[in-house]
């Protein structure tokens, strides 16, 4: 079946065309449905449906189709079952995060829509709900009989208004215009605050905020939550990574109405890596939400008061929410439309994977000015160093997500003093960074390298000349 769903993406523009004729035409068989009842309707109808789409698209019968809108690939075949866009662990070629042997299936999504509008990137993109497991083995050739031929989207947000007086100092910084700076700390393997706290204490007066990782790569440590709500009642601004990995959209709000009554301002919303590369291979990988529909789901928290079911909360909490985008990996220019999802869905900035190609960037850059994302969210722009150049070559090569130019290898290996160039290339590039338009920041990572990362702050001079103004 593998082969025929890729046939169905090459073909995608023809099947659109009969799509449409169908839900045209289907609506004139509602008086059958309602002559013989509905359920004798779907008994004959489901049968034919399920085994088409299952040998056209391998379909998972979810109940909520949107075909028509990724591509005519189901995205219900994502491993990681993403309704919105791609994660941004894609491997080279264009290949699955978790199932390597497999073409990432929002990759063959992207080229589907390609062939069903060839100026796609003009077209707003329409945020999807996350799956309502109610309709699970449902028909949807019922649905569009009834009419109801498009899947449910949701509506954007509007603009975060909060007053200036009640912002966060993280929030705050970005709106300042001044060039920010934020960092990467993993949380420790203890039960004890003070190893945290030790590794903040070197970031004191160098950074706008220490981002608190959420089981990167699959790996276990102290829960981001508790490590967010440590850092701020110690007076640092910590942003709550939160990933969807590992809890469905329950225990998700209520973490974050937990974050927020403990102090925490920022979030950051992830997917999450896959668990089979971390130190619970064995460990079942939830899924609930995508990144947008945590986005859409935080910012009805926070702006309309109320959960994801619709129920009132007495007091919303008030945070400042980002997302991530990862530039460097398949579909490349094409996540831009991600990207303008989770800005739609309500993020407020933006935090890239590892830059080590200023030129893709760049490239980048000029589309996210062509749809003036910049001026609706704050870019923040990931960075770092290893020690040497086989260090970052082997990250490079099993790390997915991350791309390192083979001119940088080459650049680092040839050094007499490896980590010294390593440390320099990760300053040019915040230097190079700082001068292109639209980027607000830099955020700065290493695993356990937290000596170094200060250095490469305070080396840069951004803390101890007048601060650089966005470009």
């Amino acid at each position: 079946m593998y082969s025929v769903r890729r046939w169905s993406v090459r073909h995608a523009r023809g099947l659109r065309r009969v799509y449409e004729f169908f839900s045209r035409l289907a609506p004139g068989f509602a008086p059958v449905v309602r002559l013989f009842g509905e359920r004798t309707a779907t008994a004959v109808l489901h049968p034919v449906e399920r085994n088409l789409k299952r040998l056209m698209f391998d379909c998972r019968e979810c109940g909520q189709c949107v075909l028509s809108a990724t591509g005519m690939a189901c995205p219900m075949n994502c491993a990681k079952e993403m309704r919105n866009g791609p994660c941004g662990g894609v491997r080279p070629g264009g290949y699955c995060e978790v199932k390597p042997e497999m073409r990432c299936v929002w990759v063959e999504a992207t080229e589907g829509t390609k062939r069903i509008a060839p100026d796609h990137r003009a077209h707003p993109t329409p945020l999807l709900p996350a799956i309502d497991v109610r309709k699970r083995g449902s028909s949807t050739w019922i649905q569009v009989v009834h009419g109801r031929s498009d899947p449910a989207f949701q509506p954007p947000v509007g603009e975060r208004i909060v007053p200036e007086a009640e912002l966060g100092p993280f929030e705050r910084a970005c709106r300042s215009g001044n060039f920010v700076i934020t960092v990467e700390v993993a949380p420790p393997d203890s039960a004890d605050p003070q190893a945290l706290l030790a590794r903040a204490e070197k970031f004191k007066g160098l950074v706008d905020a220490i981002n608190i990782t959420d089981g990167a790569g699959g790996n276990c440590h102290m829960s981001s939550v508790a490590g967010s709500a440590i850092l701020a009642a110690h007076g640092f601004a910590s942003v709550y990574q939160i990933a969807c990995r590992d809890r469905n959209r329950i225990a998700i709000q209520g973490d974050l109405l937990g974050a927020a009554a403990l102090g925490v301002k920022n979030i950051l919303c992830l997917t999450g890596d896959d668990v089979s590369q971390g130190d619970h291979p064995q460990a079942k990988p939830v899924f609930d939400l995508d990144a947008v529909s945590l986005l859409h789901i935080a910012r009805g928290m926070c702006d309309r008061g109320e959960f994801a079911s619709g129920r009132k909360l007495e007091t919303p909490p008030d945070l400042f929410i980002g997302a991530t985008v990862n530039p460097f990996v398949p579909p490349h220019l094409d996540r831009i439309a991600n990207l303008e999802k989770k800005i739609t869905a309500g993020a407020r900035f933006i935090q890239t994977q590892f830059c080590f190609d200023l030129e893709m960037f760049e490239a980048f850059m000029r589309e996210v000015r062509a749809r003036e994302l910049h001026k609706r969210a704050h870019f923040i722009v990931g960075v770092g160093t290893l020690g040497s150049a086989k260090a970052l070559k082997w990250m490079g090569e099993h790390v997915p997500g991350v791309h390192v130019p083979t001119a940088l290898v080459e650049r680092i290996g040839a050094a007499n003093d490896q980590k010294r160039a390593a440390k320099q290339a990760c300053l040019d590039t915040i230097r190079a960074l700082a001068q292109i338009e639209g980027v607000a920041g830099v955020h700065v990572m290493g695993h356990k390298n937290e000596d170094v990362l200060a250095e490469i702050i305070t080396e840069s001079g951004l803390r101890e000349r007048p601060r650089l103004k966005t470009a």
